[in-house]
């Protein structure tokens, strides 16, 4: 497959990415990180109005999609601005909650189309933490075929990224949908989750290794510029490959997805008390799901193993917090972790 982004994409891609550029997000990650989500959801609803949420919602709800190919180009620039605030999860409820139908899906999905709602959720199979509940508007968790609205965001776990805040739900809560068409709304989510999660983790390698070239231009030893030593270089080079390698596989995962999206008779079913359910969602495949799969488990690795080339390279400095880069340090590891990790991931991919 020889694919290449439209000039309407990567104009896309640079838009956002002048937007993030001006938008001083170390300063936001960090009043995230303490609490104060008045930044981030400024910055949220940026985002949403050049029409980054609305990328996962129907035409019917007041969105675009679901078009993940420009899904892609977006979280890549996310992961390497390191946005704060559920953005995988939101997409992923999108696709939920499309593939729901119904009131809930009239409720909420105009809400994040538009950025005025910022969503999290838990999918069984996917652990049983919700990021950033706190600041989201709901928290959505799915069990077999019931979709609930959880009571309540839960206490806080650790996490090694302070601005990825972890919660447990509290059990219970509302059941807003039930039926078959919630298990195939639940894989396509799950889906969704696992590569938005993948784009946002090649971003985060994209931009560790940026800043790492350019520190090993500046930093001397021996009176030359330590990027000089061929033992640096062939670092660099290792991670180049490796974040290269990933993005073909990123763009066919999205490019799985989207054929799934236009397949005849896609995300048809409903649930109950949901007429017109499943209007313009996918419902996921084994094919789909492997690609995604394959690119999440080659992204999420890439953007490690640039993180800890980008620790290595910074030396003692690379430690300390007040480094802008330590926020994108400290987020690759839970990135490749998250929504599928490397062992999962790969075990799908063999399964096909």
């Amino acid at each position: 497959m020889r694919f290449l982004l439209t000039d309407e994409q990567r104009e896309f891609g640079r838009s956002l990415d002048a937007l993030l550029t001006a938008a001083d997000t170390p300063a936001v990650l960090r009043a995230w990180a303490a609490g104060d989500h008045g930044p981030g959801r400024a910055l949220w609803g940026r985002l949403a109005d050049a029409g980054v949420f609305a990328l996962a919602v129907p035409e019917a709800y007041g969105g675009v999609g679901p078009l993940p190919v420009e899904a892609a180009v977006a979280c890549v620039e996310l992961g390497r601005h390191a946005v704060p605030g559920p953005v995988a999860e939101t997409l992923a409820a999108g696709v939920l909650l499309a593939g729901a139908g119904g009131p809930v899906a009239e409720e909420w999905l105009p809400g994040i189309a538009s950025g005025a709602a910022a969503v999290s959720l838990t999918l069984e199979g996917y652990g049983p933490y919700a990021p950033d509940a706190d600041a989201a508007d709901a928290v959505f968790t799915v069990s077999g075929d019931g979709l609930r609205l959880a009571p309540d965001p839960g206490e806080p776990s650790a996490s090694a990224d302070p601005a990825r805040r972890l919660f447990r739900p509290e059990p219970g809560g509302a059941p807003v949908a039930k039926g078959p068409a919630i298990r195939a709304a639940a894989r396509a989510a799950g889906d969704w989750a696992a590569f938005a999660t993948a784009a946002l983790a090649l971003g985060c390698g994209e931009e560790l290794l940026r800043a790492t070239v350019a520190y090993v231009k500046q930093r001397t030893q021996f009176g030359v510029p330590v990027g000089s030593f061929q033992a640096v270089k062939h670092r660099l080079a290792d991670t180049l490959l490796g974040l290269e390698f990933a993005r073909p596989l990123l763009y066919g995962a999205a490019v799985e997805l989207a054929s799934e999206v236009s397949r005849p008779g896609a995300g048809a079913g409903s649930a109950e008390g949901a007429p017109g359910a499943g209007a313009g969602s996918a419902e996921g495949a084994p094919g789909a799901g492997a690609a995604v799969a394959a690119a999440k488990v080659t992204a999420g690795e890439a953007g490690y193993a640039a993180a800890r080339t980008a620790l290595q390279l910074h030396g003692a400095i690379g430690y300390t917090e007040e480094l802008d880069l330590a926020w994108w340090l400290r987020r690759a590891r839970p990135l490749r972790d998250a929504w599928g990790t490397p062992s999962a991931c790969r075990a799908r991919v063999l399964a096909g």
